[in-house]
């Protein structure tokens, strides 16, 4: 019988707050880290799994693994892997685990972590990459992973049996093209907030040629600091080029319109975390008022309860999932099918650790099975940390190429997790041992 032998959880952190790398107006020095889990299997192969953070809090994340692993059955891994919907309401809505949510928050997160691992294993089992594992499951299978629990008033099964259903056709054709093509990129990586002009504009122009077509800047910590830096990008890349601005929840509601109005004249292709992503009327109001600019927000969203009301209450242009902060695969499917109902475009976040690994796969799925369509849709691209993966994302003339290896593409290499294990791994003591940091 196959079993789960053993769980190692690792606190991994980098220091990426020396260079400033991921800054912005709210996260202003991030050390990019990741609670990081391995399953290890009697027969193997083993499943992978992390959740980003910027660095303090990642041991709470990572104590909230080790809790979520203790909540799966002590049963044969391939009945658990057959069974993955089972196995995710076991871990969202056991009885006790879920006070310190519902749903949110660092215990979500830990069992979206867990259940990632879980397809990993199951994609590699497979001998695919999760995208196309999920593609080519059938619609009865992919409905039976999602939780509709608060979802049918907006989605029931049979409208996602329906989506699925459609998504049918051509499906074959559409995963050829994907591993043919690959899928469109945008880049944050010329636009954090600490670093200089000089550094904005270079790299502004690099991203142009390599073949990007939208670029974004993180904004909202001086208005005249943003209309220098947005004026200066519009320069460096030229009318052609799209240009968006990323908020990182730092506006109260009312400030966000006089703001964006100033940044206007530069041709803002959206606004991203304009405020709070839970302030679910906030964002209506603000997407009235800088229409036609375009609201996204996603990354920081909870569940995919949020993501249904900011639906219904039209108060998104763009829907941006991210593949560690809710609930493993099962729940991005459900915000997937959710936004094709509503007719919204996802563009997934990704950059951090390991999420330009992880959340390629939903946006080739989305593709192949639930949208069939490309339009408009882009998948973010930040060129961090990638050399620390066996399968790194990789980025071809602004275009994402397909993952073709086995699982989900969230496995660290033996030397980087225990390089950058925090705090006592040799990375850490160097730069300790050189004055780099104090902490």
């Amino acid at each position: 019988m196959s079993r789960i032998t053993a769980a190692r959880v690792t606190d991994i952190r980098f220091p990426t707050s020396i260079e400033l790398d991921g800054s912005d107006a709210v996260n202003v020095d991030p050390n990019y880290s990741a609670a990081y889990i391995q399953l290890a299997t009697s027969d193997g192969p083993d499943g992978f799994g992390l959740v980003f953070t910027g660095g303090r809090g990642n041991e709470v994340v990572a104590a909230a693994l080790r809790s979520a692993v203790d909540l799966l059955p002590d049963s044969d891994l391939e009945a658990m892997l057959e069974n993955l919907g089972d196995v995710s309401r076991r871990l969202v809505h056991d009885s006790q685990f879920r006070w310190i949510g519902p749903e949110k928050g660092a215990t979500h997160m830990a069992a979206g972590a867990v259940l990632n691992a879980l397809w990993d294993i199951k994609a590699k089992r497979a001998g695919l990459p999760l995208w196309e594992l999920l593609a080519r499951m059938t619609p009865e299978e992919l409905v039976a992973v999602v939780d509709f629990s608060h979802l049918r008033d907006a989605l029931t099964e049979r409208e996602a049996f329906d989506i699925l259903r459609r998504g049918e056709g051509g499906k074959e054709e559409r995963i050829a093209e994907l591993k043919a093509n690959g899928y469109p990129a945008y880049t944050t990586s010329p636009g954090w907030l600490g670093y200089s002009d000089e550094k904005m504009v270079r790299l502004a122009r690099e991203a142009v040629s390599e073949g990007y077509s939208l670029i974004k800047l993180k904004i909202a910590g001086s208005l005249d600091d943003d209309v220098r830096r947005l004026r200066l990008a519009r320069e460096a890349v030229g009318p052609d080029v799209a240009i968006a601005v990323d908020a990182n929840q730092n506006w109260e509601v009312h400030e966000a319109a006089p703001w964006m109005r100033e940044l206007q004249p530069y041709d803002v292709h959206w606004v991203e975390e304009p405020t709070s992503p839970d302030d679910v009327l906030g964002h209506a109001r603000i997407r009235r008022e800088i229409a036609p600019i375009r609201v996204a927000t996603g990354e920081a969203v909870q569940n995919r309860i949020i993501f249904k009301q900011l639906l219904q209450a039209e108060a998104i242009d763009v829907l941006q999932i991210d593949a560690t902060r809710v609930a493993g695969p099962g729940e991005n499917i459900a915000i997937l099918l959710l936004a094709a109902k509503f007719g919204v475009p996802v563009c997934p976040h990704a950059g951090g650790v390991g999420l330009c690994e992880l959340v390629q796969h939903f946006a080739f799925f989305d593709y192949a099975a639930v949208s069939c369509s490309q339009d408009g849709r882009v998948i973010e691209f930040v060129d961090h940390l990638h050399e620390h993966f066996h399968a790194p994302a990789r980025v071809t003339g602004g275009r994402y190429q397909a993952q073709l290896a086995p699982g989900n593409g969230a496995e660290m290499r033996d030397e980087s997790v225990e390089t950058w294990a925090y705090p006592a791994g040799p990375g850490w003591q160097d730069l300790r041992a050189r004055g780099l940091i104090d902490y």
